[in-house]
Parts: structure tokens; C-alpha cells; sequence
């Protein structure tokens, strides 16, 4: 079925205010590490690292079993619960003046970070298939257009006080909540839910459950392979652009709102031109080869004014997701949409668990005063090799790419 105008309204609206929520956090990371104690940039982009880790650690659990919830008693309530817990850790974060109390945030924020997965979900729902690819691509142009706002804005109120934008953001998700209440459908009917199974319970069987459906696994191996190279910019572009060019929060907000205007225009707008025409497929490889060019150009690059070079191709390598999620979504029945974006969110948080791991130490070794060799950019550089693997992983996916669809 086509998707209903208002429902798709509030999901896009849900995104936004929820990207603007995140967005406001991004820019204060190296601040934040400051104020509770962290230490020296590159020691605090590590222990930022573990924060990050420990929020896909508790997404990791969770999600696929919030996937089967939503598939047996339907998407409102789930989404809904999201949004208040949300609420509830944004106010744990400005409140927090020491490490732990910030990982505890980070941890109630996990457990409840389905709130992308429901609306995902949500949004297969109301879509006719040959129409998802391009709406999962309005998900993340609208996610782009809340990043234009949000690190902005989480920029300009850090120059108040470093907690104001967490009393912003929940203040925020406390309105999308109460909007929710108000306007938000339920858009699995009955009759197309299935009982919940204790299975969806066990991340890892419900990952192999939907690996063994026909045709999935090329493309939740490539997904898990991109989302793990991409890891590289929520992890570390506050540290790396404060290290490498000494920008203030404001400019670091202002480059990651530049980075929300390419966004939305690549998924907003060029998605809905290129899939028609080139199909799904050959946007996907565009997509990743625009990925390896900026990768590998920020990891060499030292002059400032280049990083505003490659943010365009950083901004083409987004189109990726939403194209190999809409090609694995056709791929399922309704009653497994949940499942699938269960399984989905569960493979971004192992990608989002590791990462971290891996990269903010590699970055301590490369950015410290007394490095052997100061290459700040080192991270950079792996994340180009992994998106080459996944690029191989991706290419026998042709034959299902549809033109004119």
C-alpha cells in the first residue's frame, strides 16, 4: 500500500527532532570528557570510545527483541516507550559530573535506542515495496536535515553551559513523546502480527534466523562491514578535527551541520533521482566508492580547508544503507519487518560495540604527544580497507538491482 501522509509525517518527524537531540551531543564530546574528568584529547577520545560501546553493547541486547515486540503488540506503544526513555537519559547526561553516571546515561539510552528500528519498521509498514528504498532514504535525509539544526545549535548553547544542550535534547523528545500520544496511527494491524518468540530474546539466533532467509546474507554482511567503517565519524570527528586543526565546538557543530546538509540533499533528493534510473545496486557502489574517497583523504590530509573538500563525498557514502536495507526489506513478509530491522540494529551495534574499541585506541597511538608517528588520520585509513572488503561483498548484489522499479 502507498504510504499515508500523516504517517509518514510523524515518522519524519520523529527522526528529526530525535536527530537534533543526538546532533546537539557531538560537538561537546571533547568538552564533556573534560568536565568529567577524561583527560588530554586523545585519552578522551578513548574513554568517549567506551561510552559509545557501551550504548551499542545495551542496543546490541535489546534490539532484536524490541523487533519482535513491535511485530506481536504493534509499533505505537514501542516507539512511544523509546521517546520517554529517552527523555529520561538526556537528563541523566546533563545532570552526570562523573564518568560512571555517564555510562550509566549511555546504558538506559541503549536499552532503549529502538526508536530509529520501530519507525524503520513502521515505515515498510506503509510503504508498497517498490517505494522503500527511497523512503528509508527520506529516514536519513531527514536525520541529515536534523543534523543541519542540531550540532548547530548544540554549538552555540555549549558557549552557555556544556549541560545545556542535554537539557535541550530532552526537553525535545519529551514533546515528541507527548506529540506521539496525540497524532501517531498503530500501522500493524492485528492480523499481521505474530506471537512473540522467546528466540528473538538471543540476539545472536535472531541474526542467524535472518541470515538463513533467502537472499539476506550478502547484504547484512555488507551493511555490518559499511557500519563499521562508518563508525569512524561518530567516534572520532570531535577529537580528530580538535587535534588535528584546533576547532572550537561551534566550528565542529558547523562542519557537522554541513555534514546534515549533504545528507539530506543525497537521500532527500539524489536517491529519488538515481534509483529510477540506475537502479538500486549501482547507487549502493557509488555510494561506497564516494566512502573509500573520503576515507582515505582524511587520513592524509593536514590542511583545514580540505576537509570541507571530501565532506561531500562523506555525505554520497550515506546513501548506502538505506539502499541495501530497502533491497534486504523486499526480501521479507510484513510480519518479519520487525525482525529484519531488529537484526539490522543489532548488527550496527556490534559494528558500533568493536569499532570504538579499535579506533579510539588506534588514534591515542597516532595522536598522542609522543607518538612515534603522528597521524592523527590512522584510523581513517583502516576504515578505507574495510569499505573495499565491503564493496567486494556488495557487487554480486547486481542482479537484484531493479531500474524504473
Amino acid at each position: 500500500m502507498s504510504a499515508p501522509r500523516g504517517a509518514l509525517w510523524f515518522i519524519l518527524a520523529t527522526i528529526f527532532i530525535d536527530a537534533i537531540g543526538i546532533g546537539l551531543i557531538f560537538p561537546i564530546m571533547p568538552d564533556l570528557m573534560e568536565r568529567v574528568g577524561a583527560g588530554d584529547t586523545a585519552t578522551g577520545a578513548f574513554w568517549g570510545g567506551v561510552l559509545m560501546s557501551a550504548y551499542a553493547g545495551a542496543q546490541f541486547l535489546f534490539s532484536p527483541a524490541v523487533g519482535g515486540i513491535s511485530d506481536a503488540l504493534g509499533r505505537k506503544p514501542v516507539l512511544l516507550f523509546t521517546l520517554a526513555a529517552l527523555a529520561v537519559d538526556y537528563v541523566i547526561m546533563a545532570l552526570a559530573t562523573g564518568f560512571w553516571i555517564l555510562l550509566i546515561g549511555r546504558l538506559v539510552a541503549g536499552i532503549a535506542g529502538a526508536t530509529y528500528i520501530t519507525a524503520t519498521a513502521y515505515l515498510a509498514d506503509i510503504s508498497d515495496p517498490k517505494d522503500r528504498a527511497a523512503n528509508f532514504g527520506l529516514i536519513g535525509a531527514t536525520f541529515g536535515v536534523g543534523f543541519i539544526f542540531g550540532p548547530a545549535l548544540g554549538g552555540l548553547l555549549a558557549g552557555v553551559h556544556v549541560t545545556a544542550p542535554f537539557w535541550a535534547a530532552a526537553g525535545l523528545a519529551a514533546l515528541n513523546f507527548a506529540f506521539g500520544q496525540l497524532v501517531l496511527p498503530e500501522s500493524l494491524p492485528p492480523a499481521k502480527r505474530r506471537p512473540f518468540d522467546r528466540r528473538d530474546l538471543n540476539p545472536f539466533a535472531a541474526i542467524i534466523k535472518a541470515a538463513r532467509l533467502p537472499g539476506l546474507m550478502l547484504p547484512l554482511i555488507g551493511l555490518f562491514l559499511f557500519e563499521f567503517a562508518n563508525m569512524v565519524y561518530p567516534v572520532l570527528w570531535a577529537f580528530w578535527t580538535r587535534e588535528s586543526f584546533g576547532w572550537s565546538a561551534g566550528l565542529i557543530g558547523f562542519s557537522l551541520a554541513g555534514y546534515g546538509v549533504g545528507v539530506a540533499i543525497t537521500q532527500g533528493g539524489l536517491m529519488r533521482v538515481l534509483i529510477p534510473r540506475i537502479g538500486e545496486w549501482r547507487t549502493l557502489m557509488i555510494a561506497v566508492a564516494a566512502g573509500i574517497i573520503a576515507s582515505a583523504a582524511y587520513g592524509v590530509i593536514s590542511a583545514a580547508w580540505l576537509v570541507w573538500a571530501f565532506l561531500p563525498f562523506a555525505c554520497l557514502s550515506d546513501m548506502a544503507p538505506p539502499n541495501a536495507i530497502g533491497m534486504a526489506s523486499n526480501l521479507v513478509d510484513e510480519d518479519r519487518q520487525g525482525l529484519l530491522q531488529g537484526v539490522i540494529a543489532s548488527l550496527a551495534a556490534i559494528a558500533a560495540i568493536v569499532a570504538p574499541l579499535i579506533i579510539t585506541p588506534l588514534f591515542r597511538t597516532f595522536a598522542a604527544p609522543d607518538a612515534a608517528l603522528y597521524l592523527p588520520g590512522a584510523p581513517f585509513l583502516v576504515t578505507t580497507a574495510l569499505l573495499l572488503v565491503s564493496a567486494a561483498v556488495f557487487w554480486p548484489m547486481r542482479a537484484r538491482s531493479r531500474v524504473g522499479a
